[in-house]
């Protein structure tokens, strides 16, 4: 029978997904590794089935002791899992901007949760870092893994993460992407990377309003991310280069991960993910970037996911932003077709004048004279890398599309709003291409969105 003794046998061995729609505006080849695959839906088993077993082995964790830990969600959950297996009982500490999903978790599996300000210093003794100290020496047999302090944190990710994911890459990887929060995992998988590449650079994506990063330390929204202080865990000598970004950038990321790679992930993920696009554009198509996606966004239903929490908090717009993508593409009128596009057969001087007639800069190229699916659409001609190719070479004007196209467009969908639309109209892409379901229906450049901001305005 093929059986495991028990949950915590099926930590780590995550899968690396390739994100082609996500990354389509960008060059090199992204890749996400999927945490919200190990047992308790995050990273963080990794290092929960660690610091145990670390602990049980020097002593510290007796049988009936109680695990006192304080936790945005993740760490909690994957010690939950490990703690019913070996019969321990838990006490998390959380701070009170964690989503409700994400305490009710950790209650589902028997935890006791104690909820702590946010907005107050890490040592006033309110702090869920002091308050779980304090716990932790109160309660008999009480042990705090302190994931922000404790070496088998980094330990876990350099003998597990870093190891599947240079075998997953066959050692083909230029820059690893992660959140930092304890900084176990980006410090852990970089050194594990380093070492068998000095060339691997190693990227932290960061919160504003994280020490990380920057020096002036503010609240922020994203969980399980940033920190105001620097943890024992985390080695700054690994980290080659930061990247910032803002709780809308992250969260609007995030909500893209769902929508084009169908990757449901938390805040954490889309803030690493859009770290990773930023860091992409400095890089050529042969490059391979790898992007660590910590969680689950199952957690994030009632935040990210909301489109009214999202809005009150002034990361979706009710304005003419709000409005479904095939308001604008019903909006452009005009004698144009609904899609002016070229076939992979006909000659690049052809094309050019196709897209001189219609007076569009870029355009799909597609298998037949309508395209009805995405899988019809095989590539884009853009007028830009037209021109540099021709003033390089004229007889370019000669061979056919097929043999100088792009990537295709990158995809959003016709129910989408205009606000998520320009998450990637705001990046290196130009256009996109609007599909209504599988159906391609339409093509939406930036000169589009502005012109129906315009009206909506002026109405």
């Amino acid at each position: 029978m093929d059986v495991v003794d028990s949950l915590v046998d099926l930590v780590g061995n995550t899968p690396l997904v390739r994100m082609r729609r996500f990354s389509a505006g960008v060059a090199p080849t992204l890749l996400g590794k999927v945490e919200y695959v190990n047992p308790g839906g995050s990273v963080k088993d990794r290092i929960a089935l660690a610091m145990v077993t670390a602990a049980e082995d020097a002593g510290l964790l007796r049988p009936g002791g109680t695990i006192v830990e304080p936790t945005s969600g993740n760490t909690g959950a994957g010690l939950a899992i490990v703690a019913a297996q070996r019969g321990y009982r838990c006490v998390f500490v959380m701070p009170d901007k964690m989503s409700k999903e994400k305490m009710d978790l950790l209650r589902a599996y028997g935890a006791e949760v104690v909820v702590c300000p946010t907005a107050v210093e890490p040592d006033d003794p309110r702090s869920y870092y002091r308050t779980a100290d304090r716990l932790a020496a109160e309660i008999p047999g009480g042990f705090q893994p302190n994931q922000y302090w404790n070496p088998a944190n980094p330990q876990a990710h350099y003998h597990s993460t870093g190891p599947e994911v240079w075998a997953q890459t066959d050692g083909h990887i230029d820059v690893f992407v992660a959140g930092v929060g304890t900084g176990g995992t980006i410090s852990g998988t970089g050194r594990y990377l380093k070492e068998r590449n000095p060339d691997v650079t190693v990227v932290g994506a960061d919160p504003e309003g994280s020490l990380y990063s920057g020096d002036e330390v503010r609240p922020y929204l994203v969980e399980g991310v940033g920190e105001d202080f620097i943890p024992g865990t985390f080695d700054p000598s690994v980290v080659d280069r930061y990247v910032r970004v803002s709780d809308r950038e992250s969260f609007l990321a995030t909500r893209r991960l769902a929508r084009e790679e169908g990757l449901l992930v938390g805040g954490s993920c889309g803030l690493a993910a859009w770290a990773a696009l930023q860091v992409a554009a400095d890089y050529p198509a042969d490059a391979t970037i790898v992007v660590l996606l910590p969680d689950s966004g199952r957690g994030y239903l009632s935040k990210i996911f909301n489109d009214d929490w999202m809005a009150s908090n002034g990361f979706l717009d009710r304005s003419g932003a709000a409005a479904k993508v095939r308001e604008v593409v019903a909006a452009k009128g005009g004698a144009l077709p609904a899609i002016v596009h070229v076939h992979p057969d006909e000659p690049v001087r052809e094309a050019i004048a196709t897209l001189h007639t219609y007076g569009v800069s870029q355009m799909p190229v597609v298998k037949r004279d309508t395209a009805e699916s995405r899988d019809d659409v095989l590539g884009s001609i853009r007028e830009r890398g037209l021109l540099d190719r021709v003033y390089r070479d004229p007889t370019v004007l000669d061979v056919t599309v097929g043999e100088v196209m792009d990537e295709p467009l990158p995809v959003v969908d016709a129910r989408d709003t205009v606000d998520q639309a320009m998450t990637v109209l705001t990046g290196a892409a130009a256009a996109v291409l609007v599909c209504d379901g599988p159906a391609p229906a339409g093509v939406l450049t930036r000169a589009d969105v502005l012109d129906f901001l315009m009206r909506k305005d002026r109405s």
